[in-house]
C-alpha cells in the first residue's frame, strides 16, 4: 500500500468520527433545550401542575359558622352585657351579618301620587368588609335604593311576590354600588323592617 492510499483511507475515518461528534452535540443540545422548556412549563403550571397555585377567591370571603371573622366590627355595648355569639346547628352553614340603614326611605311610586316609606336592613354571609363598605358608601347606596323605589309602580308592591321582587331589585342596586366602589358586592338579601304606602 502506498502513502497516497493510506492517506485516503484516514480521511473517511476522520470524517465519520467528526460526523458522529456533531450528531452527539446536536442531540445533547436538543435534550437540554427540551428539558429546560419542560421544566419551565411545569413551573408555570401549564403542564403537570407542579408550580400551579390555587386561585384564591378575591374580595370578602364566606364565613362559616364557628369561624372567626378577621374583619368583624368591634362589639358595641357596655362591659358585661351579652356574651359570645352562639350559632345554631341547622340552616345555612354560613354566619349571617346584618346592617340596618340609619334612616327610613321615602319615595313617590312610579306613575302614582302614592308614597312609599320603608325602613330597611340587609344581610351578608361574607366577612365584615361588606358591612364596613355599606357604612362607608351608605349615601351612594341610599341614592340607588331610592331610585329603585321611585321606579316601582304601586301595583307591584300590593302582593307578597311583588315585595319579594322589590327586595331582589334593592339587593342588586346595593351590590351594583359596592362593585363600582369596592370591586365586590356581597349583600345577599334586603329586609323590610317597616313598610308603609299612602
Amino acid at each position: 500500500m502506498s502513502k497516497a492510499e493510506a492517506a485516503t483511507e484516514e480521511k473517511p475515518a476522520k470524517k465519520g468520527k467528526s460526523m458522529v461528534m456533531v450528531i452527539a452535540i446536536v442531540a445533547v443540545l436538543m435534550l437540554a433545550v427540551g428539558g429546560g422548556a419542560a421544566f419551565a412549563m411545569v413551573k408555570m403550571g401549564i403542564i403537570g401542575g407542579g408550580g400551579a397555585k390555587v386561585k384564591e377567591e378575591l374580595g370578602p370571603k364566606l364565613v362559616k359558622k364557628g369561624e372567626d371573622d378577621p374583619y368583624a366590627p368591634k362589639a358595641e355595648g357596655k362591659e358585661g352585657e351579652g356574651g359570645k355569639e352562639v350559632e345554631g346547628e341547622g340552616g345555612s352553614p354560613y354566619k349571617t351579618s346584618y346592617y340596618n340603614f340609619s334612616e327610613d326611605f321615602t319615595s313617590n311610586l312610579k306613575g302614582s301620587a302614592q308614597l312609599i316609606q320603608v325602613s330597611l336592613a340587609c344581610s351578608t354571609h361574607r366577612d365584615g368588609r361588606v358591612i364596613m363598605w355599606l357604612k362607608k358608601h351608605e349615601l351612594a347606596v341610599r341614592s340607588a335604593m331610592l331610585s329603585v323605589l321611585a321606579d316601582t309602580p304601586a301595583d307591584d308592591i300590593e302582593t307578597i311576590e311583588g315585595k319579594e321582587k322589590l327586595t331582589k331589585r334593592l339587593t342588586a342596586a346595593i351590590n351594583q354600588v359596592l362593585v363600582k366602589e369596592e370591586g365586590f358586592g356581597g349583600v345577599d338579601d334586603v329586609y323590610f323592617k317597616t313598610f308603609l304606602v299612602q
